[in-house]
């Protein structure tokens, strides 16, 4: 008896789209796409549709209008829910029916189309505009140190010469301060005072000014040449005799308001 050797020999089918060695006895379908013949796997022929690929020979998916689909998939519902039972499967000539079965093939012609995007332009934003510098500012005359030594300090006034300018100059100092107002409320009280304005023996710059009463006395001082520093009090009494006969001679009067006078025809 003679021994017969049997060999199997298939050569092995992979899916070109999930790339899938294909089972012994497992159909698969051959898709047209950019000219080239594909294997596909029963799993993967709807997504094969959905690429755009094209089935050889049987595949009349695509000469299909999206109306006619759909008319068809309602057509079918339609018939299925008056016989009662289950949609038919949609299967190819010749394929067994053991093996799993695919996606009906109207059921992308069923999914909604897709909205064109509006208003989708470009916004090109606006230019920032900043606000012009501020122009830079005009450059000042270097100051001129020899203007300034000749300059006289604020409150530093030039001194009269004579006695007469002196007194008068210092009773102007004087209304111009707080005294007068000291002067006018004792003359309330003890009536008019005696007023000697002289200028310093010793020092050209300094008028004393007296006021005094029978009960109480006063005596400022005056700088002409700094008339800033105001009027200063450096002598207050209760009797007229602690003043010497000098400042006990008027050359000058009060008014109501306290302001001091020169008195014409008193030395």
């Amino acid at each position: 008896m003679t021994r017969k050797t049997i060999s199997t020999s298939q050569a092995s089918v992979a899916c070109d789209v999930c790339g899938r060695t294909l089972l012994r006895g497992e159909n698969s379908d051959v898709f047209l796409h950019g000219g080239t013949r594909r294997t596909v796997c029963e799993l993967c022929t709807g997504r094969a549709v959905h690429e755009g690929w094209i089935r050889e020979g049987i595949d009349d998916a695509l000469g299909r209008s999206p109306r006619e689909g759909a008319a068809r998939g309602l057509l079918t519902r339609l018939r299925t829910r008056r016989d009662g039972g289950p949609a038919p499967a949609a299967r190819r000539g010749g394929r067994s029916g053991d093996h799993a079965a695919e996606p009906p093939e109207d059921a992308w012609d069923e999914l909604p189309p897709l909205e064109p995007l509006e208003n989708t332009r470009t916004v090109i934003p606006e230019p920032i505009v900043r606000d012009p510098e501020p122009p830079a500012p005009e450059p000042q005359p270097a100051a001129d140190p020899y203007a300034e030594a000749f300059h006289e300090p604020r409150g530093v006034h030039a001194v009269p010469t004579n006695a007469e300018l002196k007194i008068a100059r210092a009773l102007e100092v004087f209304n111009a301060s707080q005294h007068p107002r000291t002067v006018s409320g004792v003359a309330r009280s003890l009536g008019a005072p005696i007023v000697s304005a002289r200028p310093s023996q010793t020092e050209g710059s300094i008028v004393s000014v007296v006021v005094g009463w029978e009960l109480s006395w006063y005596r400022y001082e005056i700088d002409l040449g700094d008339e800033a520093a105001g009027v200063r009090v450096i002598g207050q009494g209760a009797e007229l005799d602690e003043l010497t006969p000098e400042e006990r001679t008027p050359n000058a009067a009060a008014d109501d308001a306290g302001e001091l006078h020169r008195v014409a025809g008193v030395a």
